[in-house]
């Protein structure tokens, strides 16, 4: 089993890192950097259910700690919960159990997803405390009202104009609901810091910061603010690095490996043709492919915000 190690104090809440504010079209998930979103367009990427997936499995404690944050400020009398861009159903199914009365909303623009958490929540007889509906959270929450709970995971920085749909989050919340936001900080690292793989893997991350600058207009926003300027008040905002190192799971080195297979393509013109040829190397199935390294590292920065709408 991975273990988490967080070099950041809980206690202390830190502010996000803000990058160049750029234009972007629907709230659909882009993968460039390889890391997880949870509000995908229809058909999804290949591979990106998995990816959602694994990142599930091997930050699973993140998400026990943040579900009991959440707990904690939210009360007991939770009843009505919104998955904003629900994905695999990650959100749906870890607050689904720690609200066991609690029924949820799923809301994605993905007929695909949509139907996969259906089907799950059946199989785990949970399915009529499931209502799927296909939306674009930008464009508003049509018949969502009285939510005691709004969960956002990975899907806010895609949106177009955060103030809208700040705006008809709030209006979904009852008096005294709780939103909760998570973001990451981009592409999870995987190898050593120091040495020409860790080189590269700056050089791959730095490129596609300035991918984000260009597609996700919101990708590191002031999220603090933002909620307080759409008419909520913070009570939580935290930033954790998360590590895991050996023994690291098997599912480690997937995770890896899809990563890697996906920003490949992505970093074509935008890395050097050399880095293009060790990207290929880490996924190439060889003695450096990350299924098969013994100094792999699964490292990123979680950032989550809790706000309420004012009774």
């Amino acid at each position: 089993m991975a273990h988490a190690h967080q070099d950041q104090d809980q206690n202390q809440p830190s502010r996000p890192h803000t990058h160049q504010p750029t234009t972007h079209t629907h709230t659909h998930t882009h993968t460039h950097d390889g890391s997880p979103h949870s509000h995908v367009s229809d058909p999804p990427p290949d591979g990106l259910p998995e990816i959602l997936d694994l990142d599930a499995a091997l930050f699973a404690p993140h998400l026990t700690a943040l579900t009991g944050r959440i707990a904690c400020l939210a009360g007991d009398d939770v009843r009505h919960i919104v998955d904003l861009g629900a994905g695999t159903g990650t959100g749906t199914f870890a607050l689904l159990e720690r609200f066991p009365t609690a029924r949820v909303t799923a809301v994605d623009s993905s007929p695909a997803m949509l139907e996969r958490i259906v089907t799950s929540a059946r199989e785990r007889g949970l399915g009529d405390r499931v209502r799927a509906v296909e939306a674009d959270a930008g464009a508003g929450l049509p018949g969502v009202v009285d939510a005691d709970l709004v969960w956002a995971s990975a899907s806010l920085h895609h949106l177009d104009d955060p103030a809208t749909a700040l705006a008809g989050i709030r209006a979904a919340l009852r008096p005294g609901g709780l939103l909760a936001v998570a973001e990451v900080d981009g592409m999870p690292a995987f190898l050593p810091e120091d040495g020409p793989a860790g080189a590269l893997e700056a050089r791959c991350r730095t490129a596609l910061d300035g991918l984000h600058a260009e597609r996700l207009p919101h990708r590191g926003a002031d999220w603090g603010t933002l909620l307080t300027v759409a008419g909520l008040s913070v009570e939580q905002e935290r930033a954790e690095r998360w590590e895991l190192r050996a023994p690291l799971p098997e599912e480690a080195g997937r995770y890896a490996f899809l990563v890697f297979e996906r920003i490949r393509g992505t970093l074509a013109g935008r890395v050097s043709a050399e880095d293009l040829a060790a990207l290929d190397r880490l996924v190439g199935g060889g003695p450096e492919d990350v299924r098969h390294r013994d100094d792999l590292v699964v490292r990123s920065t979680r950032e989550t915000w809790l706000a309420r709408r004012p009774a």
